[in-house]
């Protein structure tokens, strides 16, 4: 997700306080991790220095570098081979067509461009690291994926990988500006071997919905427990607050301006078209269209925990609900109550196909949750620079507020 707030009291819940050993346990870990792997190199940044805020709770933002590099297709390298060797195989002069970054470029809309990222890291053996949009870069419909050297998956780093990165970026809907510096993606870091599983039991799954820490919805705490430990599923809202015109999503315009990143006083009217309630409470998906849309639950992520989209599956529809899947440690969370507040899940809607019908309350996906190998010293929230905590329908942060 985004940014962060300081520490949050726990002593309310005594089941939060008591963090393990960092480095103990498996699972994401949190941001004073990250910092630790800053400071000894495992997440080292070319001719640059890190960000103050880059860190976030569960993750840290990757850069773009000096140049982005335009090509004819989406690849994966494969294994034994470099991501600029793989570009070189596929076009010897991909370097005579680079665009210089430094001071501002256009990459446009319906092309796809690779570029190098500031940060390399160099992973220990029992480390992956797992990437994902920003969430203002998948509400803007631009799709980027990481690309390691020798991967034959996107947005996957493998245990004890070393070398630099590099991401994908296809701006669908809208060309944008970007610069050296931008930031488009996440990365998150995964013990994967310690003392205990990274499952959430299910007592401990039991415990969470009793209380309400996850989801403001009994009718989705019931769903929850009659499905697989650790899924949450959600639904979509086409309703608000019921009132005739009322706007329960938007969807992109054909022809819009570009999108400068770096401001934040675009009116939405230019590049968005509103969604008003009518009394059907459903929506037709047309094939190609991007849609803004929001869960009807509150959703939450207590501090102990991180939670992730789950991929497009058939089984909701032949539809994508997302391209930022990742909530951070604190998200939608009410730290004096210690349980769900008001936050929203924000959906970034494509149909695939055909024109697909979706109605009012119908679930559109899953949220995974899973254990942080330790609380994190920073929570997701609304005190400091976190644009979407206590959300409920929001364009990226580009956007004024209608």
């Amino acid at each position: 997700m985004n940014e962060v707030i300081t520490k949050t009291d726990s002593t309310a819940n005594p089941a939060l306080t008591a963090s393990p050993r960092v480095g103990d346990y498996t699972g994401i870990l949190p941001s004073q991790k990250i910092k630790e792997m800053l400071s000894n190199g495992e997440i080292k940044t070319v001719l640059a220095k890190i960000d103050d805020d880059q860190v976030q709770p569960a993750s840290i933002d990757l850069r773009l570098g000096h140049y982005a590099y335009p090509v004819d297709t989406s690849f994966l390298p494969g294994k034994g081979m470099r991501v600029l060797d793989k570009m070189r195989q596929l076009d010897d002069r991909f370097a005579d067509f680079k665009i210089d970054l430094s001071n501002g470029a256009v990459l446009e809309k319906g092309r796809v461009y690779v570029i190098p990222l500031l940060e390399a890291i160099n992973l220990r053996s029992d480390v992956a690291a797992f990437a994902n949009p920003k969430s203002s870069t998948g509400r803007l419909d631009i799709l980027t994926r990481l690309i390691a050297d020798e991967a034959t998956s996107f947005d996957r780093v493998t245990e004890g990988y070393k070398g630099e990165l590099y991401i994908e970026v296809a701006p669908r809907s809208f060309s944008v500006v970007v610069k050296t510096g931008t930031r488009l993606n996440q990365l998150r870091f995964r013990r994967t071997r310690g003392e205990e599983a990274k499952a959430i039991p299910s007592v401990d799954w039991k415990q969470l919905l009793d209380e309400g820490q996850i989801v403001n919805s009994s009718d989705h705490e019931t769903n929850a427990r009659s499905i697989k430990t650790g899924l949450l599923p959600f639904t979509v809202d086409l309703k608000g607050t019921g009132k005739e015109g009322d706007i329960i999503g938007y969807r992109s315009k054909k022809h819009a301006k570009r999108i400068d990143l770096e401001r934040r006083d675009y009116d939405p009217l230019d590049f968005w078209e509103p969604i008003p309630f009518h009394k059907a409470s459903s929506l037709i998906l047309d094939p190609d269209e991007f849609y803004i849309l929001m869960t009807k639950e509150a959703i939450a992520v207590p501090p102990e925990y991180a939670a992730e989209m789950l991929p497009y599956d058939t089984r909701a529809g032949e539809f994508r609900v997302h391209y930022a899947g990742f909530f951070d440690p604190g998200f939608g969370w009410d730290a004096t109550t210690n349980k769900a507040g008001s936050s929203r899940g924000v959906l970034e809607v494509r149909s695939h196909e055909v024109p697909f019908l979706l109605e009012h309350g119908q679930t559109v996906g899953w949220l995974r949750y899973e254990r942080m190998a330790a609380r994190p010293d920073l929570l997701y929230g609304q005190d400091i620079n976190s644009n979407y905590q206590g959300q409920s329908l929001k364009l990226a942060k580009q956007f004024k507020q209608l």
